[in-house]
């Protein structure tokens, strides 16, 4: 059976705009509404840089409702609904699938972590509760568990494990993960630093965060590369790399919310334990951002 591709080319991890009390929704619907007048190629909502730890049940549902009703049909809505509790993600993706999602994207377990067995046994869980095609989200630096490429060549296996987003800035891990999956799974950068080294080992487009504030800029990284225009990928990625670096300054999300706020686009709020970004972090966006506008 041929597995379904969600997207190819880029996807970006949304922001969550906050309002003083709940979600700014107006600000949401400007910022779905940018992505598409853009050219991007998916939404993520509720990743890591949609601050879903600190969403209630009521605010995630919210999200989804206003994503779905905006993008779906247009391009495809991809649902965080990872959890350290296998339990809790199988109940988020029945949720994000009962509100419309085209498809889900599951961070490994992070805290308590698991053996590479309990990562089979998690995902395989999830994976036979929902009809969704899924992304497994690889992340070690935030999850204290690394996804060895054996595991996720298990896990590829699986008929609705359809993708891996890669995020342990590893190229030689990367690299045998495109080797071991081939046509059995889609490879996604899940590091706007090397979108185009990964896309050159076989990865198909990147869940990106600079995506946020430079849509039409990765937007146009990624299609180069995917119609054989491998120069201008490669130029466009080493351009952007200073951005990169600003946006990682500090804890994603806390640069790419304010660089949202320079732009008029968010008022880039966040919540605790977040705290807002240093003026050294700001003073550095600036410089970059004006590149772009």
């Amino acid at each position: 059976m041929k597995k379904k591709v969600l997207f190819e080319g880029t996807a970006t991890a949304l922001i969550t705009p906050f309002a003083k009390k709940g979600i700014d929704f107006k600000a949401l619907e400007k910022l779905l509404d940018f992505q598409y007048a853009n050219g991007v190629n998916a939404v993520v909502v509720l990743g890591t840089t949609g601050e879903p730890a600190t969403l209630t049940a009521e605010e995630k549902e919210a999200i989804i409702t206003l994503a779905v009703r905006k993008l779906k049909g247009k391009i495809p809505v991809i649902v965080g609904v990872g959890a350290n509790n296998t339990e809790q993600a199988i109940k988020n993706a029945r949720e994000a699938e009962r509100l419309g999602a085209d498809g889900l994207l599951v961070v490994t377990p992070y805290y308590n972590k698991c053996t590479q067995d309990g990562l089979v046994k998690h995902y395989t869980a999830i994976a036979s509760n929902t009809n969704l095609p899924t992304i497994c989200y690889n992340v070690p630096s935030r999850t204290g568990v690394n996804m060895l490429p054996e595991t996720f060549a298990k896990l590829a296996e699986i008929d609705n494990i359809v993708g891996i987003k890669e995020a342990s800035g590893n190229m030689a891990q990367i690299a045998k993960v495109a080797n071991l999956i081939k046509n059995k799974a889609t490879l996604y950068s899940g590091d706007d630093g090397i979108t185009i080294p990964i896309m050159s080992v076989g990865g198909k487009g990147v869940i990106s965060v600079a995506s946020n504030v430079v849509p039409a800029h990765v937007v146009s990284m990624t299609t180069a590369f995917l119609n054989g225009d491998y120069m201008l990928a490669r130029d466009k990625q080493l351009e952007m790399l200073p951005l990169v670096d600003a946006l990682f300054a500090e804890v994603n999300p806390i640069p790419v919310k304010k660089a949202c706020e320079l732009l008029g686009l968010a008022n880039g709020q966040l919540r605790l334990p977040l705290t807002t970004a240093t003026k050294k972090t700001t003073e550095k966006l600036k410089k970059e951002l004006a590149k772009y506008v």
